[in-house]
């Protein structure tokens, strides 16, 4: 049995589905929660399987709430069921820590599903919320990347390539000073820590290709 809580402010909504998931033979609904703070709380307190969280709720938000849980329960899976897409819920709620996001446009079947997914594992993105985040993806990469000047670039490569400060030096006919500097600038650039994840970097955004 997948033990479930389903957590949402609109009683109507939260009954609904309640009464939807207990004809499923695979699926024991174990608590119900009307806000995130008393949501979190028995969450945190029975440690269910799978969570189905709403996002807009008083007395703590589903994004608060998942953080919350999150920091106590993180083997929980947390699917957001919401209204809304937009960059201002989605990409908190997933930083906060959410399995999967679907909107309440989806289906009774549709959200049994993922219930059932996000038990063994899977997770499941809506359509819509995908497509936002890929061309969210897409422009800070491009954005990241494109900052550099034009020999920020080329030492990046080089960088890529797995070339030393002096093997950058010597190829570039520029000082070891000069190499540093722009390694630092770069690094700051790509907010990344470290020559070897900026050299991951470059592969991943398959720069050298």
């Amino acid at each position: 049995m997948i033990r479930v809580v389903v957590v949402d402010d609109h009683d109507v909504v939260r009954k609904g589905i309640i009464a939807y998931l207990q004809t499923d033979d695979e699926i024991d609904v174990i608590g119900e929660a009307s806000s995130g703070n008393e949501g979190a709380a028995f969450i945190i307190k029975e440690k269910p399987d799978v969570v189905l969280m709403d996002l807009m709720m008083e007395n703590g938000n589903g994004i608060e709430a998942t953080a919350k849980i999150m920091e106590e329960y993180p083997s929980c899976k947390i699917i957001i069921l919401t209204s809304f897409y937009d960059d201002e819920q989605v990409f908190p709620a997933i930083e906060a820590g959410a399995f999967s996001y679907l909107l309440k446009t989806s289906s009774a079947d549709e959200i049994v599903g993922a219930i059932k997914k996000a038990a063994i594992g899977e997770n499941v993105i809506e359509s819509k919320v995908a497509s936002k985040m890929m061309t969210n993806f897409r422009r800070e990469t491009k954005k990241l990347h494109d900052d550099l000047t034009e020999r920020e670039m080329e030492v990046l490569l080089c960088i890529g390539n797995g070339m030393t400060n002096q093997e950058i030096s010597e190829k570039l006919y520029i000082g070891i000073k000069t190499v540093k500097t722009h390694v630092s600038n770069i690094l700051a650039k790509l907010e990344v820590n470290d020559r070897t994840q900026a050299a991951v970097y470059v592969h991943k955004n398959r720069l050298l290709q």
